[in-house]
């Protein structure tokens, strides 16, 4: 894009090429002179010019963000180089995630990044601070400004890794309709689409009010595990260095059922399948596990058959709002956002353990013919692991409501411009389950009357079973929980004196917040309905909090600008209204930020900056009583050397997580420096150098490590009591610690060029990030460092040295086209236990995991100003995900979704009319 602005304006707008998603914002071209209007820049309170200012601020136009061809905001935020580390909404195939899908500037992590919907706080996600970007209303959305470098001093301490700001439309007019239709070459599955209406009326400036409503549906379809061939078995073969293997991450809650015994007199627990011990094999779905030991002799089972690897849903989104002129300098206003998110993820069919009763028919027909006269003489318990196949798969819709609403004003009085709001933010989810899982009384009596056999093949059962079945299938809501959040805000800021390069401005503001966390688990439930389920705890929480800050921008001479920024911020402690008792303890802390730009020429801008950040823990991680949260994603030998508690061979143990009233607050240093240079009008090119230590790092010690060192981490080791059976057995503790601490840094940078051919304009983008540590102390230490930095750590992620995207544009009257190549380097996998197939024997093996490149193509043809349509190829040469040993991320195993596309080559169309 050429520019054609002065050449002393552009030499200011020089670091506006900052590229972020697929194109490079590197100005606007004016055709007339337009008044300079003073406008808020996200990391700073003081209006002023929109230019480029000393910390990096990436941002993405309506048509920028058109043409990556996203079409939900974490398609769009998830893309950019930049982030790393977030959560995304396939895991909820294998988790109570809800599909919530998140932010992570710079692989710091979600909860660092704080997201913003037009500068003002959101309701988050349970009890802490990260935000579901599904709950983000995309047809809303003018533009997204993302701040890479931290904002604690500015705007709180979960700002330590940046800020993502939604800005919302404004005083738009007219009606605009879009739809877009995509889906996967490979079959309807994973088929989306969506459609959104825009209206807005009335101009604030000459009708002194404005208002502007938006809704938008889609819907998503599911995509199983066994539509893509690179997913399709938990029970992997593959080969490495020239030999051949096997990964087996299948599990032995089977059908037909597995059996498990424990003895008195110090003999050893067994597993064993009565099935395989009858026929040599084991039946359709299920292996010869090779997890066995000479203590087990199981079947598994082949859950990923049955898994959904993308979740069916559905998403309504509404946004309004309301301005008014009162004066000629003060405009009053009220937004709304309200979203609903539908999604229902199915995984394999539920495990149900049972007790066999010794003497009992069952017990004499597939328990006592493969006990030795010892252990039949010394039986304590036995209990069988069974899969509730026939009851279909487990299906959990998770429903979840999004609420935000401002009500504010903005503008000037006397010297001063000011904002203030009033906020009202909730986040309800309901979470139900519609199929697959078995109610109890119903479960028992068929066991008890023998109405079906937990050791007969799948499929044989009678249809006076499946009729049976069919009515013992548990449908309705398991538990319910919001967060809310009440604020007020204001901030102002003013010239205060004259310096050799202009007026130096102060900034002042404040808010307050108060948030409340609830959850409320069904009468299903706490009543044990459900078969072998823990109901959910409740919890009713609140906790609040206060901050001021201060900035002061001091343009020093005409080349030199100084910002100063300092806020204090107080977390109370936390008020368990369920204990009537105060939790954790109140804290508070001061953090700074001093930046500064210079510009010694018009074509090149320096700037670079230091500051400091606090993070209060979530209110969970510091008041959530030991809860069961699942299973361990491995299998692994007993941890401790005793019989007692131990599941025969290698098995999954439960894990229980809980809080830590004893956490304190994580603390940042950061700093960075950088440079944008425009050396012609037609090429532009920066980069900035980041850096962000954290110490007191709250986190977790991983199910790797205890069962690597049991003895070490003897004090994160607990039982467990299965509520199906009554047996307990050991289990691990997921507490939230003051771990220790993190380094990361890395440089993003960006470039553009621009040529104007006789034919049309091309546009040339690159921009990436280029990752140099990502370096923390591992769990339980405070001096051992290591790192994910290119490997799969301890923490169970990868950080990427290289993650690019390169975009070309042609702009050729009323048609565009842009090819967009999206790149990540490889990396060193997990470490894996694997079966050699010539040898018969495990052994632990690295993969390298290749580099993944994807290239996508997009086309766009004006019919007219006001219509248009877009037609897109993502993922071009449809590649498939590398294969990934990792066991971690939900149920999708032979890959890791984070990292790679799940669609495939995925064709979409959107038509655009305005009137």
């Amino acid at each position: 894009m050429v520019f054609q602005e002065k050449i002393g304006v552009r030499s200011v707008r020089i670091a506006l090429s900052v590229l972020t998603g697929t194109v490079l914002m590197t100005g606007q071209a004016f055709a007339q002179e337009e008044a300079i209007q003073k406008v808020e820049i996200t990391g700073s309170s003081i209006k002023r010019i929109a230019v480029e200012g000393a910390l990096p601020v990436q941002r993405l136009s309506q048509e920028q963000i058109a043409k990556t061809g996203a079409t939900t905001v974490a398609d769009l935020i998830q893309a950019l180089p930049a982030m790393q580390g977030f959560s995304i909404s396939a895991t909820a195939a294998g988790s109570n995630s809800g599909g919530i899908a998140t932010a992570s500037i710079h692989n710091i992590g979600e909860s660092y990044t704080l997201v913003l919907l037009d500068g003002r706080r959101i309701a988050p996600t349970g009890s802490g601070s990260t935000i579901n970007l599904n709950s983000i209303p995309m047809s809303a959305v003018e533009r997204v400004e993302i701040l890479t470098d931290g904002a604690s001093a500015l705007y709180g301490s979960d700002a330590i890794a940046g800020v993502i700001n939604f800005i919302l439309k404004k005083n738009a007019q007219g009606l605009t309709v879009e739809g877009t239709y995509s889906q996967p070459t490979a079959s309807s599955a994973g088929r989306a689409q969506n459609g959104s209406i825009t209206y807005g009326f009335g101009d604030l400036e000459t009708d002194r009010f404005n208002i502007l409503a938006s809704y938008r549906h889609d819907e998503q379809k599911p995509i199983k595990a066994t539509d893509r061939s690179f997913a399709d078995t938990a029970y992997v073969p593959f080969g490495y260095n020239g030999k051949n293997y096997v990964y087996d991450r299948t599990s032995t809650a089977t059908v037909p059922a597995n059996v498990s015994l424990t003895f008195n007199g110090g003999l050893p627990a067994i597993g064993f399948s009565p099935y395989l011990k009858q026929n040599g094999n084991c039946p359709t779905l299920n292996y010869i596990s090779l997890n066995n030991t000479p203590t087990t002799q199981n079947c598994a089972f082949d859950f990923v058959t049955s898994v959904e690897i993308i979740p069916q849903n559905k998403r309504d989104s509404f946004f309004t709002k309301a301005q008014f002129k009162a004066t000629n300098d003060i405009t009053l206003f009220t937004e709304v956002a309200l979203s609903r998110l539908d999604l229902t993820a199915r995984i394999a069919p539920n495990t149900a353990p049972f007790t066999i009763v010794p003497g009992s028919a069952s017990y004499n027909a597939n328990v006592l013919p493969y006990l030795t006269p010892a252990q039949a003489a010394n039986v304590k318990q036995v209990s069988g692991n069974y899969r509730t196949y026939d009851w279909g798969t487990r299906d959990s819709e998770t429903i979840t409501d999004a609420r935000h609403i401002v009500v504010g004003a903005e503008g000037e009085i006397g010297a001063w411009s000011f904002g203030t709001g009033l906020t009202w933010s909730q986040n309800k989810l309901d979470e139900r389950y519609v199929g697959g899982y078995v109610l109890a009384k119903e479960f028992r009596d068929m066991l008890n009357n023998r109405s079906f056999d937990p050791f007969a093949p799948i499929g044989n059962q009678s249809d006076a079973t499946k009729k049976l079945i069919n009515n013992s299938i548990f449908h309705g809501s398991i538990r319910e929980a919001s967060t809310t959040l009440k604020g007020v805000d204001a901030h102002g800021s003013r010239e205060l004196f004259t310096l050799p390069g202009g007026a130096a401005v102060l900034g002042l503001g404040g808010d307050y917040r108060e948030y409340a966390y609830e959850q409320t688990p069904s009468d299903a439930a706490v009543n044990n309905l459900v078969y072998n389920l823990n109901a959910p705890p409740a919890y009713d929480m609140t906790r609040s909090s206060y901050g001021v800050f201060s900035e002061l921008l001091l343009p020093v001479v005409k080349s030199l600008e100084l910002s100063l920024a300092g806020r204090y911020d107080s977390i109370d402690a936390i008020d368990n209204k369920l204990t009537g008792t105060e939790m954790g303890h109140k804290q508070s802390a001061s953090t700074y930020k001093v930046s500064a730009r210079w510009q010694p020429v018009k074509t090149v801008l320096l700037r670079g900056s230091y500051g400091t950040g606090f993070k209060a823990p979530s209110m969970l991680d510091v008041a959530q009583p030991l809860v069961n949260a699942g299973f361990t994603a491995g299998s692994y030998a007993c941890p401790i050397a005793s019989n007692e508690f131990c599941r025969p061979g290698k098995s999954q143990y439960n894990v229980i997580s809980g809080g830590n009233e004893n956490l304190r607050p994580e603390k940042s240093k950061q700093y960075s420096i950088g440079f944008r240079i425009e050396p012609v009008p037609s090429f532009s090119f920066g980069a900035d150098l980041w850096d962000v230590r954290m110490t007191d790092a709250v986190s977790s010690v991983s199910e790797q490590q205890i069962f690597a060192d049991p003895v070490k981490f003897r004090e994160l080791i607990t039982t467990y009591t299965e509520p199906a059976t009554g047996n307990t057995y050991w289990a691990t503790k997921d507490l939230a610690l003051n771990i220790g601490r993190t380094h990361t840094q890395g440089i993003d940078y960006d470039m553009v060029g621009r040529h104007n051919f006789s034919f049309g304009k091309f546009t040339a983008n690159l921009n990436g990030t280029y990752l140099m540590k990502a370096d923390y102390t591992r769990p339980g230490t405070d001096a051992d460092w290591t790192s994910d930095l290119n490997i799969f750590g301890v923490d169970n992620k990868v950080a990427f040295r290289h993650i690019v995207r390169l975009a070309g544009t042609l702009d050729t009257g009323a048609l565009s086209n842009t090819l967009t190549l999206n790149y990540r380097n490889g990396y060193q996998d997990a470490e894996t236990s694997v079966r050699n197939i010539d040898s018969g024997k495990n052994e632990t093996i690295r993969l390298h995991v290749p580099s993944y490149l994807t290239l996508d193509w997009q086309g766009k043809y004006n019919f007219t100003k006001m219509t248009s349509v877009r037609v897109g190829v993502k993922n071009l040469l449809d590649r498939e995900p590398p294969l990934s040993l990792r066991a971690s991320s939900g149920h999708q195993v032979g890959y890791d979704p984070r990292y790679a596309d799940t669609f495939g080559r995925t064709f979409y169309m959107t038509g655009t009319m305005q009137f």
